[in-house]
């Protein structure tokens, strides 16, 4: 007796989220962190916004999954202490594949963005990058610049 097998069923892929020209634009924006729960921790990405937001005006907080909690408690740490503005706050999902028992499985995991701009007392409340010096060691570093100028400007002259 002959059994028939029936014949496999064609592969579907399932695409979630589509990858856009602007989308993969986006991911190299120079003001974008993405945050992850697991590898820094929450302080390392709400002192990094801080210094983003100097730089650049605005700070752009992306994370996946879990991490979620974590870009939206550094949103409130910054909002709270009145140094950001909250802009834009985008949620989507992006489909993911994921290998498990040995075949590819098609999943979605939850994704935010959120934009923070700066407030108009952040520059009163968080001092100027100063490549880790203090405030105090750049003025006398800017004082002995000055003073040594004119020491050359008044040795130039005599000669």
């Amino acid at each position: 007796m002959e059994v028939a097998t029936p014949a496999p069923a064609p592969e579907r892929n399932i695409v979630l989220a589509p990858p856009s020209v602007k989308a993969t634009a986006e991911s190299h924006k120079k003001n974008r962190i993405q945050v992850s729960n697991t590898k820094k921790p929450l302080f390392f990405y709400v002192n990094l916004a801080k210094r983003y937001m100097q730089q650049h005006n605005e700070v752009e907080l992306s994370a996946l999954g879990m991490a979620i909690t974590t870009v939206v408690t550094i949103s409130e740490i910054l909002k709270n202490n009145g140094l950001a503005i909250e802009k834009k706050v985008l949620t989507s999902t992006v489909g993911m594949k994921d290998e498990t028992k040995g075949r590819m499985v098609q999943k979605a995991k939850a994704s935010i963005e959120i934009v923070l701009g700066k407030s108009d007392k952040f520059d009163s409340l968080v001092p100027p990058v100063t490549n880790g010096k203090t405030p105090e060691e750049v003025a006398k570093a800017e004082t002995d610049a000055a003073i040594e100028a004119q020491e050359e400007a008044a040795a130039a002259t005599e000669a």
